[in-house]
């Protein structure tokens, strides 16, 4: 033992003597706020004077004052009340001679102990894996290199078990892709570690069927309700992948014009695959999006998990055919009186027709069919009266 230990110290002194000169220590570990004094000291026979050297901090000189020569080859420079490191792979502190040539350094790690992961969230696709992120510490990542690692175990019994597949959905993730159970609570938690030290997440429990999320409701079709002018039909498919699960769904659509951004989302969907959507403008395009929540899976009494919202799908309602600026003025009074029952009864119908409420939606459409026909009709008669 005592011969391994002198052999490897005649190692170092070799490797270090092969260099021109030698800095100590080798890469420290600091906190924030520490002191230090390191020494650069040259091989006697290349005949370089302690005097004649200085230091660099990261590319920047140090002072003079900072500095003291200890003997003819070993200068020494003492820093204080250190800062975090500048980047994760340390400060580099380094021994130049005279004419800036470098002869050693040694990279400072000067940082804080890692703070507890907070806020872990996860779930799982179509119950078939789990995915979990977490937020870090916030100072300690600052500065030093911080490893995560995630663990979980069933709740009552098993092992503890090691996430391998990290960074899946951001730097601070972890992917399990297989081998999970159903109806038994897991206990999941995440180590941090860092140069300083250690520490532990709290843990949380939940079970597979409270936390599942699924695929984007597929097929998704848009189409226009025979040649009314503000409405526009959605239907789609349920998600293949839970299709062996007895489950609850509840679906959202949200939709908005070509030239907008603005999204309008509709709620009331309930477990339906289909919704009408009214109150649109006519001759415009929309773009319409549909996501599910799987909920109730097996009897679970958790909220379940919004889906991603399918790819946007584009349908367009119909111009309107009506024409502008020609009257009857054999009718006027009455026309007016007709005129503004219809506007009320519209602005009612428009107001509880919003959305996908079923609600007197058949004498809706019954009306607006009536009412286009009967302008179709008067404005193909009107020119033939002025003749």
């Amino acid at each position: 033992m005592v011969l391994a230990v002198v052999w490897g110290l005649s190692l170092l002194t070799l490797r270090s003597w092969a260099d021109p000169a030698v800095v100590v220590p080798q890469d420290p570990t600091l906190v924030i706020g520490s002191s230090l004094t390191a020494t650069c000291t040259v091989r006697p026979e290349l005949a370089l004077r302690a005097e004649d050297l200085f230091w660099t901090l990261n590319g920047r000189r140090l002072p003079w004052e900072v500095s003291k020569v200890l003997n003819g080859t070993t200068l020494a420079v003492t820093l204080t009340n250190l800062n975090g490191s500048k980047q994760q792979s340390g400060d580099n502190l380094v021994c130049h001679g005279r004419d800036g040539r470098i002869l050693a350094g040694s990279c400072l790690y000067v940082g804080l102990p890692p703070e507890k992961p907070m806020n872990i969230s996860c779930w799982s696709r179509n119950t078939k894996d789990l995915t979990c992120t977490w937020a870090p510490g916030s100072e300690g990542e600052a500065y030093l290199h911080t490893n995560y690692t995630m663990k979980y175990k069933l709740r009552w019994y098993g092992r503890d078990n090691t996430c391998l597949e990290y960074h899946t959905v951001g730097p601070y993730s972890c992917h399990i892709p297989k081998d999970l159970a159903l109806f038994t609570p897991y206990e999941i938690w995440v180590e941090a570690t860092n140069r300083l030290g250690s520490t532990i997440s709290d843990t949380i429990t939940l079970d597979i069927l409270d936390v599942v999320t699924t695929d984007p409701p597929l097929d998704v079709r848009v189409t226009r309700v025979g040649d009314l002018e503000d409405q526009l039909i959605v239907r789609w498919s349920s998600p293949p992948a839970l299709k062996d699960f007895l489950f609850q769904a509840m679906y959202q659509i949200r939709y908005r014009v070509e030239e907008s951004a603005e999204w309008k989302v509709v709620d009331d969907i309930g477990n339906q695959t289909s919704c009408r959507l009214a109150g649109l403008k006519a001759g415009t395009v929309y773009f319409v999006q549909v996501r599910c929540n799987p909920f109730g899976i097996y009897g679970s009494r958790k909220a379940g998990i919004w889906s991603d919202w399918s790819n946007p799908t584009a349908a367009s309602t119909p111009r309107s055919e009506r024409l502008t600026g020609v009257c009857d003025p054999k009718s006027g009074g009455q026309n007016s009186t007709l005129r503004r029952e219809l506007k009320q009864f519209f602005g009612w119908m428009k107001k509880h027709a919003f959305g996908c409420s079923n609600l007197s939606i058949k004498l809706y459409d019954q009306w607006r069919v009536w009412l286009q026909k009967s302008h179709k009709t008067r404005n193909q008669v009107l020119p033939d009266d002025k003749l």
